[in-house]
């Protein structure tokens, strides 16, 4: 396993002074940001993709701090029922493949949003209740009218230009959420569709992540390391869902934290250790969004937290058995 950052955490400084502050702190991989919902300015795929003068100039970049990319991120809805939103997150999807392929960077992390209820809707509907059963009828419309056609496209794009790795963050408010819908839309597409884990989404949804991660082998293709603080009292009387703003900390039934300050150190172990036990040996990303610390100060904690708990060798010979 190696030690990634998705960079955007350090988005007051330069790429090249955000390379130098990873590298002096042990870190061996960065993960960037190319549009969407994700902020591009460490990485503008339309830019680059313009002389490969630029790229070439990136590339002597991360060489010279030591520094590998585990994917490039996009993260949109391709399927918004807007057409300018979505004919805008699938341009910068299909430029953040082809830069993958120049780059040789195996990875597009992305999601892989949600459509209206139906062709004049204005904005996405998640549906998270099986009655009515109008919400059955806008699942159908949603899946296989708009979500498997567009990605079955979307993935043949991906695989046309070398890319077989497409992870879907799953994430509340897109189709894809948790390991079930997960693997529906992998069975539909095909292996080139796989899952960008992040626990944070997982742990407020009630999921166990280290279940989730033995039910997604074989599928996981990225790894975000960020953690969720579930606030008893809070929902103990509202429930997990919750659309109060983030930083209403004090009222909210949960909050993302800098690792480690959400979960216990063990349920970290167990995650890792579940991660080599289904044969995942990539990259373990940081993604910080933590509003109780400073992006700083929570970068660093979740660093030196990480670079205790991964299992960096491959295991070797069991000597003992």
């Amino acid at each position: 396993m190696k030690l990634s950052v998705l960079t955007v955490v350090l988005n007051s400084l330069s790429l090249e002074d955000t390379l130098k502050f990873l590298h002096e702190r042990g870190v061996q991989q960065v993960e960037l940001g190319a549009g969407g919902y994700t902020s591009d300015k460490h990485l503008q795929p339309a830019m680059l993709l313009e002389d490969n003068g630029n790229i070439a100039k990136l590339k002597d970049l991360l060489e010279r701090y030591d520094m590998e990319i585990s994917a490039l991120s996009c993260h949109g809805n391709p399927v918004h029922p807007n057409v300018d939103v979505a004919n805008r997150d699938n341009a910068i999807y299909e430029n953040t493949v082809v830069l993958a392929e120049k780059l040789g960077v195996e990875t597009v992390v992305t999601f892989s949003g949600c459509p209206g209820d139906h062709d004049g809707a204005k904005y996405p509907n998640w549906v998270t209740s099986a009655w009515p059963e109008d919400f059955g009828k806008i699942l159908d419309y949603q899946w296989n009218e708009k979500l498997i056609p567009y990605w079955q496209k979307a993935a043949k794009f991906a695989e046309d230009h070398g890319i077989h790795k497409v992870a879907f963050e799953m994430h509340p408010g897109f189709c894809v959420y948790n390991p079930e819908t997960m693997l529906r839309i992998r069975e539909a597409v095909g292996p080139t569709l796989g899952a960008n884990f992040d626990p944070s989404h997982l742990i407020w949804q009630g999921m166990d992540p280290v279940e989730a991660i033995r039910a997604l082998k074989g599928a996981i293709y990225h790894f975000h390391a960020k953690d969720t603080r579930v606030d008893p009292a809070n929902c103990a009387k509202n429930g997990v869902l919750d659309t109060k703003n983030y930083a209403d900390i004090e009222h909210r039934s949960w909050s993302f934290r800098t690792v480690g300050y959400g979960s216990d150190r063990k349920l970290w172990h167990d995650m890792i250790s579940m991660l080599r036990t289904v044969g995942y040996d990539g990259a373990v990303s940081i993604e910080h969004e933590d509003g109780l610390m400073s992006p700083m100060e929570g970068l660093c904690k979740a660093i030196e937290f990480l670079k205790e708990v991964l299992i960096y060798e491959a295991p070797g010979e069991m000597w003992w058995a």
